[in-house]
């Protein structure tokens, strides 16, 4: 039997299974990929918000991120919740390092029910460090806002903001405009001589959780399987455009992603642009 590519995912613990590292090894395994992980945070979660949240210590964070790089084929990795500043230098510093490559960067700020998730000084140092490590990074508009340093509130915005998050260093930046109210969602992909974008239907039935995770969890396996990046996002929003046509209800509030072995992306929605 040959052995599968391996993703490690650096992210916070979702009590309630719908995001983070949860959400991560689901869409790994979905995806024929094997999934190792660093844990950086726990949180007490629900499909109604987050009721509490404790950052692991960074050294532990470190040990953890060396012990699989030491040992497994690590294929491409992934960060979601960093939860403190000092973890975000720690991941930063073993990635330059180790030259961990493909990096997939989903900063993580808020919560979906606004609970903050970094500090300032974190995001500082995800600025400044982390961005210059990341292959990808996958910002939503809050984030972008965030990262960019003003409002993102038009398209032309967006591609200003896209602008600044890859002259910080990175080599792609996949602005999501899925917190924007329009029927259909767009999305903002810049790369190395590449700039398109990407449309997808608004799927009613909201709110979901867990759609920022499985994205770039998406993104980060098939990167291990060897798909070049515009190619694994185009795949990865396709697996996840499944996950919401299937998502369920099982708490109180928002729904859930169900992603499962089997589930492969397919070939929706539409993209324009020029490379």
């Amino acid at each position: 039997m040959t052995a599968p590519p391996v993703a490690l995912t650096i992210a916070g613990s979702d009590s309630g299974g719908g995001a983070g590292i949860e959400m991560d090894l689901k869409v790994f395994s979905a995806l024929g990929v094997f999934g190792a992980c660093a844990i950086t945070a726990l949180t007490a979660q629900n499909t109604v918000g987050v009721l509490g949240a404790w950052e692991a210590p960074s050294d532990f964070v470190g040990a953890q991120i060396r012990a699989v790089l030491d040992d497994l084929p690590v294929a491409s990795a992934k960060t979601g919740m960093l939860a403190s500043e000092q973890t975000v230098l720690t991941v930063a510093q073993i990635a330059r390092e180790r030259q961990l490559r493909p990096l997939v960067v989903d900063p993580v700020l808020l919560a979906k029910d606004g609970s903050c998730l970094l500090s300032q000084a974190g995001l500082a140092a995800l600025r400044e460090e982390l961005l210059p490590q990341a292959t990808l990074v996958t910002p939503n508009l809050p984030e972008a806002e965030a990262l960019a340093g003003f409002p993102v509130d038009s398209p032309e915005a967006a591609g200003r903001a896209a602008a600044a998050v890859q002259a910080r260093g990175c080599q792609w930046v996949l602005i999501k405009g899925g917190h924007g109210g329009e029927e259909t969602v767009t999305d903002l992909l810049f790369g190395p001589g590449h700039r398109s974008v990407l449309t997808s239907p608004r799927h009613p039935g909201g709110p979901y959780h867990g759609t920022g995770c499985a994205l770039s969890a998406a993104i980060a396996a098939l990167l291990a399987r060897g798909q070049p990046v515009p190619e694994a996002i185009r795949a990865g929003r396709a697996f996840v455009q499944h996950l919401l046509r299937s998502a369920i209800s099982l708490g109180k509030g928002s729904r859930v992603l169900h992603p499962r072995e089997g589930t492969l992306p397919g070939k929706r929605g539409e993209s324009r642009g020029e490379s």
